[in-house]
């Protein structure tokens, strides 16, 4: 199914999986214009968060000025999209991420992409870009990674999990913390936290194939820096840039850094 917003590009809602696993993904595509040979933009949102933020906003409306392509998506659990939150794991997650650019592909005709992901989007773009290396006719731009925070599970929450927080995910399969960027607690379930093992990308050498550009907060209270710091340390065989904000908080959406984000794709999207 397919509709048409009042800026002209279409949000389409696409089938992921089969049987129960089957979900629908509302995707956002914005299309090139004519004669356009910018690498198109592929949005990855974080946790809880979706394209209707302030920073994939921004992102499209790069696009539009540039003339090239844009693709947001949420995924599964998260704004327009179907299905349980419960339900997300980073595997999952990925899945939808990987049908949303062979849906681009097909539908906008995405063969050269940047790809930009916040936070948990970090992670999972590292993710697809190891399942699309030697994708025919798919090739990757550059890999902008706002706050980005990979191996987040295993990383950043179990080492810090409490007793209560244990004792909740042995006997009700998740927990629950409050969050400041909403009413609603985060939660986190046992199968993202043994999913994202499964997943985890800091245990070697990351080959992403292409350039990329980290934005990091160094008052960021989610993501500390030095965990950009170890993913930069993983992409020894890449071209790496590490901007650090010495102010910036985990969200980066003030007008100062959403001017730094735009800049980075910007620069990948015209590269040859």
């Amino acid at each position: 199914m397919t509709a048409t917003n009042g800026n002209g590009w279409a949000t389409d809602f696409i089938t992921v999986g089969t049987g129960d696993e089957a979900r629908q993904i509302a995707v956002a595509l914005q299309p090139e214009a004519p004669g356009n040979g910018l690498a198109h933009f592929v949005w990855l949102g974080g946790y809880r968060s979706d394209m209707t933020g302030t920073k994939a906003v921004e992102l499209a409306a790069l696009a539009e000025r540039l003339g090239t392509g844009c693709v947001r998506f949420d995924y599964s659990g998260h704004g327009a999209s179907g299905g349980a939150f419960t339900d997300g794991t980073i595997s999952r997650w990925l899945e939808e991420t990987l049908a949303v650019i062979d849906h681009a592909a097909k539908a906008l005709g995405t063969r050269r992409m940047v790809l930009v992901g916040s936070s948990m989007g970090g992670w999972i773009a590292l993710r697809a870009v190891a399942e699309l290396a030697g994708r025919k006719g798919l090739t990757i731009a550059g890999l902008v990674l706002i706050a980005p925070a990979p191996d987040f599970t295993s990383e950043l929450i179990e080492p810090n999990l409490t007793d209560a927080e244990r004792a909740a995910l042995a006997e009700r399969g998740q927990f629950e913390e409050p969050t400041p960027y909403g009413p609603d607690p985060n939660i986190y379930t046992l199968k993202l936290i043994e999913d994202g093992r499964d997943n985890r990308v800091l245990t070697g050498a990351i080959e992403t194939g292409c350039p990329v550009h980290i934005l990091q907060g160094m008052a960021d209270p989610d993501v500390p820096y030095s965990h950009a710091v170890r993913l930069m340390e993983h992409l020894s065989g890449d071209d790496v840039v590490l901007t650090m904000i010495r102010d910036g908080d985990h969200r980066l959406s003030r007008p100062q850094d959403i001017a730094k984000i735009l800049e980075a794709a910007e620069v990948f999207a015209r590269a040859e």
